[in-house]
């Protein structure tokens, strides 16, 4: 019997198609909607560090649910790989995600088993969608035959969001937090205090939370007192 996974592999509820802001990626996001539709059996989806290539796996998992098809996500951390034995069952799953596929490369062990995984996966005619911060002729594998078959399917590119982009991004997150961010806060916000999506919904998460507790609306004022009381709290 496959081991249970731990709970942080668990897919995220609030990182649906909804909660995604497009940008450039409208037509990549529409393939994705319709991955069950159109039947690709794999898709290899990449781009910058930070791009949303996790939020939009995680949204095809979500999507794979309603649709009532077995599925599995999994993101690699950078420093410690699983045991190769995750990949035992995963053959029979209608749709397997990996996110950060790039990170088993030049573990040799985790190469072969990943490629005799995609094997029978395939053969089995299942979807497999997988994720990397470069295109698959860049992956960095030691097994030619595994790299050649990360280019076997539908590559897509996450084109990254402009600067004007990047505050309409987060004036979409806070009205789906349920709370207001005016023009001008947004552009503090971000100039001052946050350079990088991953960040600003990190800060996100914390305004929301402050506001609410204070039952008051988001001001530059007031955003300097969150972010000079969470700096205080962080130096404890």
């Amino acid at each position: 019997m496959p081991k249970q996974l731990p709970l942080q592999f668990e897919f995220q509820s609030n990182q649906s198609f909804n909660t995604f802001y497009p940008g450039d990626n409208t037509e990549l996001i529409n393939h994705l909607k319709n991955i069950f539709i159109n039947n690709e059996q794999q898709i290899f989806l990449w781009g910058e560090v930070a791009s949303g290539k996790t939020h939009l796996l995680q949204a095809i998992s979500q999507e794979s649910k309603q649709q009532h098809k077995s599925n599995f996500y999994f993101s690699f951390d950078n420093n410690l790989l699983p045991d190769i034995e995750i990949l035992t069952g995963l053959e029979s799953f209608d749709i397997v995600c990996f996110d950060n596929i790039e990170r088993i490369a030049s573990n040799i062990e985790w190469e072969h088993a990943f490629f005799n995984f995609f094997n029978r996966h395939r053969d089995n005619n299942k979807q497999l969608v997988l994720s990397a911060n470069c295109p698959p002729k860049y992956l960095p594998f030691q097994l030619p035959d595994l790299k050649t078959r990360m280019a076997w399917g539908l590559t897509l590119k996450i084109t990254p969001l402009t600067d004007e982009q990047q505050l309409n991004a987060l004036i979409y997150k806070a009205n789906d937090l349920g709370f207001e961010i005016p023009v001008k806060v947004g552009k503090f916000l971000i100039s001052h205090y946050a350079r990088d999506i991953p960040s600003i919904w990190i800060l996100l998460n914390k305004i929301d939370q402050a506001t609410l507790a204070a039952k008051r609306k988001l001001t530059i004022p007031f955003l300097k007192q969150i972010m000079n009381e969470q700096e205080q709290n962080e130096a404890r």
